[in-house]
């Protein structure tokens, strides 16, 4: 007799379980102008409260997506594809047996877009002309938290255990600060060591060659790029980092990181002393030291 009713019970809470979150989200990819269908689009639904991802699914050969069981809230949803600008709307699922049908979700290629056109109104993530521009305080991070650790935060950017940067599909091969390239080539020592505490806004976005710099013409070289812009109050001071380490067989590994701010003054000075492979320096001292006056 008891088997039944536990079986009963059982069956009710799944019920109860599969109602709580039986709410979804539809649309179908497309482009603006061509009106074309886009096949394997990135769809993501973010919680709006602290942006943890709530579901994940890619466009179908029809440009088609479904977001299932679902449960009622307030989300943001984001569509990437490649070369187009991400697709930003808040959205609010009132019951959990909602069924929001969005019909086409429009995605406009970077290249039409005006520079000073924002396209999102939303305070976290917002557009500006080819560039996504993120609220870093919008992003909850733990005290004490990196760069590093706030970059996988971000809707649209991965990384991985090397430290490997990954936005909107491509590889970051520069991050650099207030626009400016602060450790040279690596971007690991900048998302490594400042913290994430520092930070105004995280902007991505296709950078330019120096030479179509210079020269104002297009060569289609570009090279994808985060900025990491800091707040006013943290330009003025210093900060450092040291940690050391060592292991059996003679392994040992250390590092130091110092910073000054002063306005737009900058000094810093990163050191390695490691035969562990660091920052791929095996057995050798790394010392570098930048500095900058406006």
């Amino acid at each position: 007799m008891r088997k039944p009713i536990l079986a009963l019970i059982l069956a009710l809470i799944s019920f109860q379980v599969a109602q709580s979150q039986s709410a979804s989200i539809r649309g179908i990819v497309t482009d603006t102008v061509e009106k074309k269908l886009l096949f394997n689009g990135a769809v993501v639904l973010l919680r709006k409260t602290d942006s943890v991802m709530v579901c994940f699914r890619r466009s179908a050969a029809n440009g088609e997506f479904v977001l299932p069981n679902l449960p009622a809230g307030k989300f943001l949803l984001m569509v990437s594809f490649p070369a187009y600008a991400d697709y930003l709307d808040e959205i609010e699922l009132k019951d959990s047996a909602s069924s929001l049908d969005l019909g086409r979700v429009m995605m406009t290629l970077k290249s039409q877009l005006l520079q000073a056109v924002v396209v999102s109104g939303t305070q976290a993530i917002r557009l500006k002309g080819d560039t996504t521009e993120f609220k870093a305080d919008s992003f909850k991070v733990q005290a004490n938290a990196s760069v590093e650790d706030l970059l996988k935060k971000l809707p649209g950017i991965q990384v991985d255990k090397n430290g490997k940067i990954t936005a909107q599909g491509e590889a970051v091969q520069k991050v650099l600060v207030d626009g400016e390239e602060f450790f040279g080539d690596d971007p690991t020592l900048v998302t490594k060591n400042l913290r994430a505490d520092m930070v105004d806004k995280v902007q991505v976005y296709d950078k330019k060659s120096d030479q179509a710099a210079f020269t104002g013409i297009d060569d289609g070289q570009k090279t994808k790029t985060i900025n990491v812009k800091l707040k006013e109050d943290k330009k003025n001071g210093y900060f450092g980092k040291l940690s050391a380490g060592a292991g059996t067989d003679g392994y040992h590994d250390s590092q130091l990181l110092f910073n000054r701010f002063r306005k737009k003054m900058k000094i810093a000075a990163y050191g390695i002393l490691s035969n562990t492979g660091t920052a791929g320096r095996a057995g050798r001292t790394r010392i570098i030291m930048a500095a900058e006056t406006a």
